[in-house]
């Protein structure tokens, strides 16, 4: 027995609908770890990249799909007023991307000096790991045939390690992209040596 009233059928509008509590938690965080800081002085023409980082953020927080379709989440006009951006095309994005990926260990680094200067860690053991990731483009110089953990020999991939303050912290202080047919043994080091001057001594 029906006990309910409901839809016998759903008819599509133009309505969107987007995780407005994701949003002011990006928006917070942001201004807590001050990331304006961290990646404004990585662009200063055109768009502004702290609004569209955070676009992306709160993207990658929700829905998570490619760039592309990034790209095309962001460039809605609710969306664009309600981070403050104008229309931008995707080669942009890509751009911008691209400008994060040479600044890396210096955009690392001062995240680092945020998390530090802002928090007296009880610790900094680490706990450090390597994965893979498999590449589905063929784009990407650090792109290699290499042992697939994704168990993909087939296509080439990336290596990815990542550094954690350990238990009960458990908070991400650094990570290294490299070439996919990098071993382990020798990820260690660059992994390493990205965080060993925050560790405490003993």
């Amino acid at each position: 027995m029906q006990a309910k009233l409901r839809t016998y059928e759903i008819i599509p509008n133009e309505n969107i609908c987007f995780p407005i509590g994701t949003i002011l938690a990006v928006d917070k965080f942001y201004d807590v770890l001050d990331f304006s800081t961290v990646f404004g002085k990585h662009k200063k023409n055109g768009i502004d990249i702290n609004n569209l980082l955070k676009a992306l953020i709160s993207y990658k927080l929700t829905d998570n799909f490619s760039i592309s379709k990034a790209h095309d989440w962001i460039n809605r006009d609710e969306v664009l007023d309600i981070f403050n951006l104008d229309e931008f095309s995707e080669r942009t994005l890509y751009r911008v991307l691209e400008t994060l990926g040479n600044n890396r260990e210096t955009i690392i680094s001062d995240i680092q000096d945020t998390l530090f200067t802002r928090y007296d860690f009880e610790h900094t053991n680490i706990n450090m790991d390597w994965t893979s990731i498999v590449l589905y483009g063929d784009k990407s110089p650090l792109g290699k045939y290499g042992y697939s953990r994704d168990h993909r020999p087939d296509k080439k991939q990336i290596t990815v390690g990542i550094t954690e303050l350990a238990d009960p912290i458990n908070v991400p202080i650094g990570i290294t992209v490299e070439q996919g047919n990098l071993h382990d043994q020798k990820h260690f080091r660059k992994t390493y040596q990205q965080v060993n001057n925050r560790l405490k001594q003993g």
